[in-house]
Formats: C-alpha cells, sequence, structure tokens
C-alpha cells in the first residue's frame, strides 16, 4: 500500500478491525519511511459491477470515482469520511441489489441525491447543479424550492 502522504511503498498494518456493518476492513497503517498514519479501507468484490453511460458505454463500477464526487459535493461542509464512506457503501449495496451486475449511471446519480438530500442541503444542492447540468440561476432556485416542499 502506498503512502498517500511520501508515495512510499513501505507501510506497516497498526489495526485492523470490521467496518460498515462487516461488509469491509478498515485498516489503520503507518509509513514506515515518513511515520504518517492513514487508513485504508478492503471490501469484498465478488463481480464486477458494469455502469451504464447515458451514451451507452459501459465501464467498471470504482468505488473511488463515487466517493470523491460525494466528497467534492461535501466540501467544507460539516460532514465526516466516516459519514461518506457509510453512504458510499450504501449505495453500493442498493445498487448491487437491484443491478444483476449492470446498473444506469442515472440511477446511481439519483441516489446519491436522496442520501445527500437526507445528509447537507448545500451538497445535496452542489451535487444536482452538476448532476443536472444546471444552465442558469432559475434551474438552482427551482431545486432550492423544492427543498422546502
Amino acid at each position: 500500500m502506498k503512502c498517500p502522504f511520501c508515495n512510499s511503498a513501505e507501510t506497516k498494518v497498526i489495526d485492523s478491525r470490521a467496518a460498515q456493518r462487516n461488509n469491509a476492513i478498515r485498516r489503520r497503517r503507518e509509513c514506515l519511511d515518513c511515520s504518517h498514519r492513514f487508513t485504508t479501507y478492503e471490501y469484498v468484490v465478488e463481480y464486477p459491477l458494469m455502469i451504464i453511460k447515458n451514451d451507452g458505454r459501459r465501464e467498471e463500477y470504482d468505488h473511488q470515482k463515487l466517493f470523491n464526487s460525494i466528497k467534492i459535493a461535501c466540501n467544507k461542509r460539516p460532514v465526516s469520511r466516516e459519514k461518506l464512506e457509510a453512504i458510499v457503501i450504501d449505495i453500493e449495496k442498493a445498487i448491487e441489489e437491484k443491478s444483476g451486475g449492470e446498473v444506469v449511471s442515472s440511477h446511481i446519480g439519483e441516489l446519491v441525491m436522496k442520501y445527500l438530500k437526507d445528509l447537507d442541503e448545500i451538497a445535496y444542492v452542489r451535487f444536482a447543479s452538476v448532476y443536472k447540468k444546471f444552465k442558469d440561476l432559475n434551474e438552482f432556485r427551482s431545486q432550492i424550492d423544492q427543498l422546502g416542499e
């Protein structure tokens, strides 16, 4: 495992424990070169989940890509990394249960919006503005008005 601080491949595991309802393993690691500590998660991948994009292309599901998009929406908001990981795990469970190996990308986007709406309204509007490709201020207003309902 590469250290995210110095890119050294020399790390050791300090602690391991079950995480996210026993569907992942959380590992605390320490870099042997720079001594920084960081956390990694391991997940079981039973089969590759394929995402059907809007243009019909198929690509393999990427956990980190989903996490990063939610993280960007929650930037500078009072949302912990653990909460972001929990949302990603919940979304993954939802799409794996109903997908049969493939899922339309718009379904994932709708799930993200559902979770963000409950978590943080600002993050929800941020994500919605990119996901729904808002073109002007009126679309922002409309989305914010829907939050009040």
